[in-house]
Order: structure tokens, then sequence, then C-alpha cells
């Protein structure tokens, strides 16, 4: 039986939960106004979050989603370190996404977790 993850996003402006296992800030920029305590970070994995190119031509724009979520799939699958140490974690417990962005709907988090869940399904 495949092993289902247990991956959440939320914005790291949010305060920190007791339930939210792992804490992993995936923006490759420190986020504003916010402290390292505050943050609460188990890790920053800044090599997970899309190239700076990527960010910059998106500009979380929805209208470039699509093509968003291509490109950072493409990032993703030619990064297997960083997505490594990402399925470690979340093979020991629930992990937790965060970012900064304002749209909750239209960020790497979202990618990511979509990306993971069907990565750790395919490698139990």
């Amino acid at each position: 039986m495949p092993h289902q993850p247990d991956i959440r996003i939320r914005r790291v402006y949010e305060d920190a939960l007791p339930d939210d296992g792992a804490r992993v800030l995936v923006d490759r920029l420190w986020p504003r106004g916010i402290s390292k305590e505050r943050a609460a970070l188990t890790l920053w994995l800044k090599d997970i979050a899309p190239a700076t190119t990527l960010r910059q031509w998106f500009a979380h724009d929805p209208a470039k989603w699509e093509g968003f979520c291509q490109r950072y799939t493409a990032e993703l699958n030619a990064n297997p370190q960083a997505v490594h140490t990402l399925a470690d974690l979340a093979c020991k417990g629930r992990v937790t996404l965060l970012f900064g962005a304002r749209d909750v709907a239209h960020n790497e988090a979202v990618v990511l977790a979509s990306y993971m869940a069907a990565h750790l399904a395919h490698s139990a």
C-alpha cells in the first residue's frame, strides 16, 4: 500500500500550529517582516524553490499559472537532491510547506505539494 503523505501548505505569516509537523519554507527569498523565531522553521529549503528567472517571469500572475506549473515541475524533475530531502521529511510525518505569497492558490507550495504527493506515491 503506497504511503499517503501528509503535506499541508500555509502562509509563513500565519502563526505556527502545534500540529504543523516539520515546517519547511519553500521560498528562495526570506519573507519580509518575519523573524526566524516567528517562522519557527524546521528547514529553509531554498534549493527547492523556483529559479529566480522563473519566479520573476511568473510574478504571481494567475494568467501564467499553467506555464508556471509546467516549468516549475520541470525544475523539480531536474533537482532530485532537494526533492529527496523533502521526501525524507514527508516519510517521517506531517510536513507543512510555508510560502510568503499573498495568493494562496497560485504559488510554488501548491505545485510542490501536488508534485510531492505524486512523487511519494510512485516511489512507495
